[in-house]
């Protein structure tokens, strides 16, 4: 029986052309999520990519540099709500949309991640620390934006949600909703229980949140 040839190394095919340095850094979040940081190799990457070592260094200066880009990455998504408009008549509704939207692809996809850069925490003792932060930062621009507009429709520019305080009262929201659905999935609860959660738990902390809010609001 003939003996297969290894596929060779060379330029990728015409399915695989595009952005070399997104299919690297594809190609490492598949590894480092799968086997870890430390099991991962660059010339795995190389494999799975695929790309030269060469190409993957011209980009990256390591492996620890490799890693960083995968986080900021997916922290970047996580937090991209540009031209997001939440649905609802009151700000109750809209408040109840946007952060079960959070909550949604928080848990769908950034739990990897964060379990990654917590297990690397030794390694890279800023990077949880950060992705916690500016993401919960980013995302509460988000949600600044729909207090403020509340507040304009309302008529009430010296409460909570006037502009000087929208941020800030926005990363409260963000602790109330976000942080205990986070803990929950860390600690390994079944993904489809906390899907049937998300919706009754974030009404709740909504209601919450308005109520703590109400003799300003």
């Amino acid at each position: 029986m003939a003996k297969q040839r290894a596929p060779k190394r060379g330029r990728p095919s015409k399915e695989l052309a595009g952005d070399v340095e997104t299919r690297i850094l594809n190609a490492a979040e598949h590894l480092f999520l799968g086997k870890g940081f430390r099991s991962s190799s660059i010339d795995e990457v190389a494999e799975r990519a695929p790309a030269s070592k060469p190409t993957i260094y011209s980009h990256f200066a390591g492996k620890e540099a490799l890693f960083e880009a995968v986080v900021a990455r997916a922290v970047s998504a996580l937090a991209n709500f540009d031209g997001y408009v939440p649905e609802g008549r009151t700000i109750q509704d809209k408040l109840t949309n946007i952060g079960t939207a959070i909550v949604e692809r928080a848990l769908q996809d950034s739990i990897g991640i964060t379990r990654a850069a917590i297990a690397e925490a030794p390694t890279f003792p800023d990077l949880s620390r950060h992705v916690h932060e500016s993401s919960r930062d980013r995302i509460a621009e988000a949600v600044s934006r729909v207090l403020s507009e509340a507040t304009h429709l309302s008529r009430n520019l010296k409460g909570p949600f006037s502009a000087k305080r929208s941020v800030p009262t926005a990363q409260i929201f963000m602790d109330l909703i976000l942080l205990p659905m986070m803990m929950r999935s860390l600690l390994g609860e079944e993904s489809k229980a906390l899907s049937k959660d998300v919706l009754p738990f974030v009404r709740e902390r909504v209601s919450f949140f308005l109520a703590a809010c109400e003799k300003d609001w």
